[in-house]
């Protein structure tokens, strides 16, 4: 796995990990790589400076250097506010899973009450539903599957 630091036409800088610099260029080149700010796909890999980890521990690491940022800390303010967004709508919502297109349908059609959900949906079932003009919208982000 190699992390690369790109940056968009719009000047967004943002980190992600590919399997290989053959994998990045592959799925570059694809147009499959795009902004995680913006959503543009035009991308291309920023300066960066290498990532040296010293022989000692993190514990014995000398004062005025800064911590390493663990992985699942969000680093810019979209990360933080994509992890806000997450954390407001598992809170505020039913999660239906795989049963989402079902409920979803039946709310817009006045089988179901209606209530705010999030679930999966197979490709062709989110056409089929936008398609329907059932208001539906893809989350920005992967969900933490629940389980009864």
């Amino acid at each position: 796995m190699i992390n690369y630091t790109l940056k968009c036409a719009n000047e967004h800088r943002f980190d992600s990990w590919f399997q290989s610099a053959d994998a990045f260029e592959k799925l570059k080149e694809a147009r499959m790589v795009s902004c995680a700010i913006c959503g543009d796909s035009h991308v291309e890999k920023a300066m960066m400076a290498p990532r040296v980890r010293p022989a000692r521990s993190t514990s014995e690491t000398q004062q005025g250097e800064a911590p390493e940022r663990a992985l699942s800390t969000p680093a810019s303010p979209a990360e933080q506010a994509l992890a806000e967004l997450k954390r407001h709508i598992e809170k505020n919502s039913d999660y239906v899973g795989s049963k989402f297109a079902s409920e979803a349908r039946a709310m817009h059609e006045g089988s179901a009450p209606e209530r705010a959900i999030y679930g999966e949906a197979r490709p062709e079932e989110a056409k089929a539903l936008i398609e329907d003009g059932v208001p539906v919208a893809p989350l920005p982000f992967n969900i933490t599957r629940k389980t009864n």
